[in-house]
C-alpha cells in the first residue's frame, strides 16, 4: 500500500471516525477489556457495557479479586459468557505472572486466556504502538479489496504480512481503529461506499469495477454466518440453551432447580447443558439430590 494510501486513511480517520468511550483510554487493561468485548458483540452495544464494566472492575486486581458471579452479572447483554470467565481468568494470570501490568509482547498476550492472535495484536497496537496489524473482518475486507481486488485475492499469511508491513510505525494504534471503521461505514461487505472511499484511487477492487456480486465462495459463507448471528441464535441450539440457564442463574442469585424443560429441550439436555457450563467454569452444580441445581460460580 503506497505511503499515500496510508496517509488519505489516517486523515480520514481523524475527520470521520467513530466516536467510541473505550478510544479515550490507552491504559492496557482498559484496552484489553474493550478488545475482548468487541470480539463478537456490535461495537455500540460493547461500547455503553465497556463504560459501566471499568466503574465496576476499573483495575485489572479488582477483576481478578471480584466473585466470578459478579463477573458473569456484569457480561450481561454481550452474549458468549464464556468470554467474562476467560477475561477474569486472564486478569488473575496478570496480577500473578506479571505483576498486575497486562503485558506488551505478543506471545505473552496470547498466552493469556480468551486471547487470539487478533485481540493480542490489537491491544499491542493500540496500547503499546507496536507496528502489528490486527485482522477482523474488516481489515481483511479493505486490505484485500485495495491490494488484492477482492475480499478473498490474499491467502491468510499474505494478508497478515501485509497488515504488518503497512502500519504507520508512529499511529499503530489510530491505524488500528482507521481500518476497522473504513470498513465497517466505508468499505462494507454490500453495497460499498467507493465514492466516498479515501483510498478509492489507489483501490484494485474498484479499478476493475467490482460489483457487489463479489460475495461469492467463502465470503459468502461467512456473510451468512454474521447475518445468522446478527440476529440471534435459534431456540433449537445449544447455544440459546446455555444462554437461558445463565440468565436464570443471574436473576436468581443462588441455588436455583433445574427439574423442567427450557423451550424444546427436555430434562436431560438442559441438565447436560449445565454439566457443560459447569467444565467451562459458567456454573456450580449441586446433583447429591434427586434432580440438579445450578448457581454461578462463586469465586
Amino acid at each position: 500500500m503506497a505511503r499515500a494510501a496510508r496517509a488519505a486513511i489516517l486523515a480520514w480517520f481523524d475527520q470521520q471516525g467513530r466516536e467510541i468511550a473505550f478510544r479515550g483510554r490507552h491504559d492496557p487493561y482498559g484496552v484489553l477489556v474493550a478488545e475482548v468485548m468487541a470480539q463478537q458483540t456490535q461495537v455500540s452495544r460493547a461500547d455503553e457495557a465497556w463504560r459501566a464494566w471499568m466503574r465496576r472492575f476499573p483495575t485489572v486486581e479488582a477483576l481478578a479479586a471480584a466473585p466470578t458471579s459478579d463477573v458473569i452479572r456484569q457480561w450481561a447483554g454481550l452474549g458468549y459468557n464464556r468470554r467474562a470467565v476467560s477475561l477474569q481468568r486472564a486478569a488473575r494470570l496478570i496480577v500473578e505472572r506479571h505483576g498486575g501490568r497486562v503485558p506488551d509482547g505478543l506471545a505473552e498476550l496470547q498466552a493469556l486466556p480468551g486471547v487470539g492472535p487478533y485481540t493480542a495484536r490489537a491491544v499491542a497496537a493500540t496500547a503499546f504502538g507496536r507496528p502489528v496489524g490486527a485482522v477482523d473482518t474488516n481489515v481483511r475486507r479493505v486490505l484485500g479489496r485495495v491490494a488484492g481486488g477482492g475480499v478473498d485475492a490474499l491467502s491468510d499469511r499474505e494478508l497478515q504480512a501485509l497488515a504488518d508491513r503497512v502500519v504507520p510505525p508512529d499511529r499503530a494504534g489510530a491505524w488500528t481503529h482507521a481500518l476497522m471503521d473504513l470498513g465497517a461505514t466505508v468499505c462494507r461487505p454490500r453495497a460499498p461506499r467507493c465514492a466516498e472511499c479515501p483510498v478509492l484511487a489507489w483501490c484494485r477492487f474498484a479499478r476493475r469495477g467490482a460489483s457487489v456480486g463479489e460475495a461469492t465462495g467463502s465470503a459468502a459463507r461467512r456473510a451468512s454466518t454474521a447475518r445468522a448471528f446478527a440476529g440471534g441464535p435459534f431456540p433449537s441450539t445449544s447455544r440459546w440453551l446455555r444462554g437461558r440457564i445463565v440468565e436464570r442463574m443471574r436473576e436468581a442469585g443462588g441455588w436455583l432447580a433445574f427439574d423442567e424443560p427450557i423451550g424444546s429441550h427436555a430434562v436431560p439436555a438442559v441438565h447436560a447443558a449445565i454439566h457443560a457450563l459447569a467444565k467451562d467454569g459458567l456454573a456450580e452444580v449441586d446433583a447429591t439430590g434427586p434432580g440438579i441445581r445450578a448457581r454461578l460460580p462463586a469465586a
